[in-house]
């Protein structure tokens, strides 16, 4: 069964940026699309970004088009998901999820997702 982990939350300055990491074990991360999520405090979990499996396809949100990035470390079977130009906007606690689906690319809505990370901690502060 595949279990996700994420890292790399903390606490940034406006206008910084972060890298979390998903870390999956239990199976190959490369054949699942790769979301990732967050939920600010007070806020429903929304989709920010996913990388669709076999053609590594990329889908943003609107507010986290041109700021940030996914990418696939397949030999660490990690995903990986640059935060940039960050504001306190962005807070909240991210999650990575995946899910299997050879027949189409990633969609961002944790719906289609089976399997979730713990989530870690971004803090924007002004």
């Amino acid at each position: 069964q595949l279990q996700l982990v994420e890292s790399g939350g903390g606490l940034v300055q406006a206008g910084g940026s972060l890298r979390l990491s998903c870390e999956a074990s239990g199976d190959t991360l490369n054949d699942y699309h790769i979301g990732w999520f967050r939920q600010a405090p007070g806020k429903e979990r929304e989709g920010v970004i996913c990388i669709s499996s076999s053609t590594d396809r990329k889908t943003s949100s609107d507010s986290a088009e041109g700021r940030f990035t996914i990418s696939r470390d397949n030999a660490k079977n990690t995903v990986h998901l640059q935060l940039s130009s960050l504001t306190p906007d962005d807070t909240g606690v991210y999650y990575c999820a995946a899910y299997h689906d050879p027949q189409s690319d990633c969609m961002p809505f944790e719906q289609w997702y089976d399997y979730w990370g713990q989530g870690t901690l971004v803090t924007v502060n002004t």
